[in-house]
């Protein structure tokens, strides 16, 4: 159940964009007749108020009054509706500036006091930009509700990476990188069945996870054991913990289950999979009689809102002596904070965490997403000196059901 105060701050910011954006309709519609107006009116505001009561009933029902992907659905259409009017109001407000400063020079030169000082082209202007903010708007939510149908279509992709140091019996291993499964946000398991079938196609050597397994209870498994114990790889399965595994964003306890008890469910479930867990720990690979170490740790995030459970002085120690080493750690600010300063032998860090925001623009040659301005490393490639980090962009999905633009990846490896 959420703040009755945080509710109401947030229905009221609702009802102020609702007001504002209401003005640009009118704006637009000035010449329509009196019974198109009225329907327009009408439509939009039953939109806005069923907004609203979906809102209150997501943030006050038990989570037993509607089915999860009701509420899934319901939680991502009203917070779409949300941003587009937010989007579409900067438009709003750059034409409010205009007319402000507008009235302003007019006051100043004794021009009339209407505040457009040349007629219709004044007005052609403010209706120029009423119907860009409510198309920047349209377009925004058009494409959060086309992005539903998204998250299952999984992206493989594949890279090749060459190291001075890599040892001639791992010349092309192929290595499958997953990331943030997020069990708890599945819907539909024969999509996501397909998806492991995909992993599976590409016969990799081993297959590493980089966290968030669930949302946040081990209970989130249950009907999803039978789908990831499939995966198996001729040098194991391995894996390591995000921050959404350690139930921090649940109020425990949690059906008389306790937060530590709750993080040891879940590490059963990694046992039961078949994955081997690395818990601030280091194992060694070996192949064609050669070997590297492979070090995997608990979340670390140089991000003061994630906690820093990871311990590379505990993993590291004993690693030194393989010639080539693989970090798998769910935050890629972990690379930049820690790892390049501080480890400058570990030779390629695989990380997840971001999901690109599951929204933005991922094209051969151009990438962006509003994620980039919180973390410098957030999907694909990036290197530096010797070093080299992969951030995978997602398996699957949380908050919003849907990816725009970035969609759920799964990464073949390739050392050459």
């Amino acid at each position: 159940m959420r703040s009755p105060f945080g509710a109401f701050i947030f229905i009221t910011v609702m009802l102020l964009l609702d007001t504002y954006v209401f003005q640009a309709l009118k704006t637009v519609t000035q010449s329509a007749s009196p019974r198109t107006k009225t329907i327009v009116y009408a439509i939009y505001w039953t939109i806005s108020a069923v907004a609203i009561i979906a809102f209150l009933l997501f943030s006050f029902s038990s989570q037993q009054f509607l089915p999860r992907v009701v509420r899934t659905y319901m939680f991502a259409t009203v917070l779409g509706l949300f941003l587009a009017k937010f989007a579409a109001v900067l438009f709003f407000f750059t034409d409010d500036i205009r007319r402000g400063i507008q009235w302003i020079a007019t006051k100043i030169f004794q021009r009339n006091s209407t505040g457009d000082t040349s007629g219709s082209d004044a007005i052609s202007r403010s209706v120029f930009l009423s119907w860009m903010g409510l198309g920047v708007g349209s377009t925004l939510f058009g494409s959060l509700v086309y992005g539903f149908g998204n998250k299952y279509k999984y992206d493989v992709k594949r890279v090749q990476m060459a190291f001075d140091n890599l040892p001639a019996g791992f010349k092309g291993m192929k290595i499958l990188h997953i990331s943030d499964i997020h069990s708890g946000s599945f819907t539909d398991k024969q999509a996501v069945l397909h998806g492991v079938n995909e992993i599976l196609k590409e016969k990799a050597d081993v297959i590493l996870f980089t966290g968030d397994l669930v949302n946040d209870r081990a209970t989130e498994m249950d009907d999803y054991m039978d789908v990831f114990s499939q995966l198996k790889a001729p040098m194991g399965v391995y894996s390591t913990l995000g921050n959404h595994d350690y139930g921090d964003y649940v109020s425990w306890p949690d059906n008389g289950v306790t937060k530590e008890q709750n993080l040891e469910n879940l590490k059963g479930v990694h046992a039961k999979l078949g994955w081997k867990l690395l818990m601030n720990e280091h194992v060694v690979l070996e192949r064609n009689d050669h070997q590297i170490a492979l070090i995997g740790i608990e979340n670390w995030s140089n991000k003061a809102r994630f906690p820093k459970h990871g311990r590379m002085d505990l993993a590291y120690p004993g690693a030194e002596k393989y010639p080539f080493k693989i970090l798998m750690s769910h935050d890629p600010s972990h690379w930049d904070a820690q790892v390049k300063p501080h480890y400058p032998a570990i030779d390629l860090m695989l990380s997840g965490h971001t999901h690109g925001m599951q929204f933005g623009v991922d094209i051969p040659g151009f990438k962006w997403s509003p994620v980039q301005y919180m973390y410098k490393e957030w999907a694909g490639l990036y290197e530096e000196t010797k070093q080299k980090l992969y951030v995978n962009r997602g398996f699957g999905f949380i908050g919003y059901p849907g990816r725009v633009g970035i969609l759920p990846e799964i990464t073949v490896i390739e050392l050459v």
